[in-house]
């Protein structure tokens, strides 16, 4: 059965039906994550993007009931080579294109995504479709329906994917500290990343209000991933500077990154074609060191590497960028206990090169104290 992946600029992709049949229409993107195609797809920083796999062989340990992100596929589309015929793990319940099916996300299957991606790294990001089924018309039809489709530059989606009622991840063990983790996107194993280090997370919705916060007496606050524009976040942003105001230990990452970096005063950018993938090198200026990271993310802060700057609450400055292309990768306030970054210490799937940031936010958390 025939499928085709329309971008925005007239160029099309044909191939086979995968996933559920129709329409999918959002921002296609590419990640070259060699594994972890479960953990992508329910990535909620993936929310209205259409995703195109660099790595073959997609579907091949089929999909289980454990390693989710969130509550669901988060992708507007899928785009793959050649997808595993049959899944092969012990954990497999269901095959990758079931799950698709299931849940409604059409993809396609057999196209060349090596010119792909090399067209997306040429143009940039953009508007896409994928199509099948019923929802198949001509070219040029196809193409309209792409351009009528919101751009990603401007998209307001934290608010799609925020959980609706606040709910508690409790501590491992003892509890050590509490932490209110605003849901602008969170993936799931990013309480349990504290939860591990004796920390009781309460998830509240991207509405919550420093009163709510307040009533936590949290010991720390927590800024999550998601998708979109950060020049529409503002409610988070104010709130961000609320708490900046209380000298409540803040750590933000990837849109928490930010969220946090507009609450000091800088402004974001969209990026030609994003970081995403889990082999991204990030260098510490502080200390030379150079992790190598996951990532997702289409914006990105302004600064330079080492660049200090003043903002409202003190001095900050820029404590890591990528060695790839100069982009901003993480900052610090160094007058108010916080700081944030681009990639994910809570990779899943993806290097552990990181996870030491939840111990320096104990850490910050515990200085607080004293």
């Amino acid at each position: 059965m025939t499928a085709l992946l329309v971008l925005e600029d007239g160029r099309i992709f044909r191939g086979e039906a995968y996933g559920a049949r129709g329409e999918g229409l959002g921002e296609a993107v590419f990640t070259t994550g060699m594994t972890g195609y479960q953990e992508t797809l329910t990535d909620p920083s993936y929310h209205r993007q259409i995703v195109v796999q660099t790595a073959p062989q997609i579907g091949n340990t089929g999909w289980n009931d454990e390693d989710d992100e969130s509550r669901g596929i988060q992708v507007a589309g899928y785009a793959v080579r050649d997808p595993a015929r049959m899944p092969s793990n012990w954990r497999s319940r269901r095959s990758l294109e079931d799950a698709l099916r299931e849940q409604g996300i059409v993809g396609i299957a057999g196209i060349d995504t090596r010119a792909v991606v090399r067209h997306l790294r040429e143009r940039g990001a953009m508007r896409a479709g994928v199509f099948s089924g019923d929802a198949i018309a001509s070219d040029e039809e196809l193409v309209s329906r792409v351009l009528a489709s919101p751009p990603m530059e401007g998209a307001d989606l934290y608010g799609a994917v925020t959980t609706r009622e606040p709910y508690v991840v409790p501590a491992d063990g003892e509890r050590r500290f509490r932490v209110a983790a605003l849901d602008v996107g969170i993936k799931f194993n990013t309480p349990r990343m504290m939860a591990a280090r004796g920390i009781e997370v309460h998830v509240l919705p991207a509405a919550t209000s420093i009163e709510q916060i307040e009533e936590l007496a949290p010991d720390g606050f927590f800024i999550a991933n998601g998708p979109g524009d950060p020049a529409t976040a503002d409610a988070p942003v104010e709130l961000t500077r609320q708490v900046l105001e209380r000298r409540i230990p803040t750590f933000g990452i990837c849109f928490g990154n930010q969220i946090l970096a507009r609450a000091l005063g800088r402004g974001t950018y969209k990026l030609r074609y994003g970081h995403r993938g889990i082999n991204i090198p990030v260098v510490e200026h502080a200390t030379g060191r150079v992790s190598i990271t996951s990532q997702n993310h289409g914006f990105a802060v302004e600064g330079e590497a080492g660049e200090r700057f003043d903002t409202a609450f003190g001095s900050a400055e820029i404590t890591h960028t990528c060695p790839n292309d100069g982009c901003v990768e993480g900052l610090q306030a160094l007058d108010v206990p916080a700081f944030s970054v681009q990639y994910h210490p809570e990779a899943a799937a993806g290097p552990h090169d990181a996870a030491d940031l939840f111990d320096r936010f104990v850490e910050l958390m515990d200085g607080s104290k004293s």
